[in-house]
């Protein structure tokens, strides 16, 4: 396959990257996208609000964990310049929305993003390829995108729900508890997983589906009975 410049969203390198290598590929190179599944919609709700409660508040106040500086969860895409992959000829550019940044008062940065989960030991490997994709581009942003270096810290926001209050004429409350998890930034790491996807994306032809994709699974059965 000639050498190519990939439009990669940070999104996909959680989930889709690790479910299905074809579902992957096919998206990217082919522009055949698994279709759209439902959210369900109290996450979204969940996820808005945590923003509007982390808006312009001191990480002193709610995250003490982290430096002292300020949390602006506004949402803001990215898109990165072309970057260059060890091993590789081709190029890809990194393009998505985040979630927040934080300033610190040192002039640093920090790129977090909110969850509602369960706190899990594997949310770092899983959610931190999203989270140094954004930190690169924004460290190597193209003309006239959002540009902010150096990102000091990632790591997740992750709100676990545990207890549920009501009664009858008062407003009911879902709470739990809320933890920060880091993802320690490893650059040389991350530019190895971006390897790894480009000896996916330049493949000629797409790599065999994974036993547990129910996509592929759907796909091939139609294909084989002709349905």
């Amino acid at each position: 396959m000639p050498n190519k410049n990939w439009t990669l969203s940070p999104s996909d390198f959680a989930f889709l990257w690790g479910e299905c290598k074809r579902c992957f590929y096919l998206k990217i190179v082919s522009s055949f996208p698994r279709p759209g599944g439902p959210m369900p919609k109290i996450f979204n709700v969940i996820d808005e609000q945590m923003k509007v409660h982390f808006n312009g508040k001191r990480t002193s106040d709610v995250l003490p964990a982290l430096p002292s500086g300020i949390l602006d969860p506004s949402g803001s895409w990215v898109q990165s310049t072309s970057l260059t992959v060890p091993r590789h000829s081709s190029t890809c550019v990194i393009r998505g929305k985040l979630d927040s940044i934080v300033k610190f008062d040192d002039g640093t940065y920090g790129v977090i993003d909110f969850k509602t989960s369960a706190t899990k030991a594997e949310h770092v490997p899983l959610y931190g390829r999203q989270l140094h994709a954004y930190a690169l581009a924004l460290e190597n942003a193209a003309p006239g995108n959002l540009a902010l270096r150096p990102i000091a810290k990632l790591g997740l926001v992750v709100f676990e729900p545990r207890n549920f209050s009501g009664q009858h004429n008062t407003p009911a409350a879902l709470t739990g508890g809320l933890s920060w998890i880091e993802a320690p930034r490893n650059d040389a790491a991350f530019l190895g997983f971006l390897a790894e996807v480009l000896d996916i994306l330049e493949q000629p032809n797409p790599p065999g589906g994974s036993a547990a994709c129910e996509w592929c699974q759907y796909r091939d059965t139609s294909r084989r009975t002709g349905l």
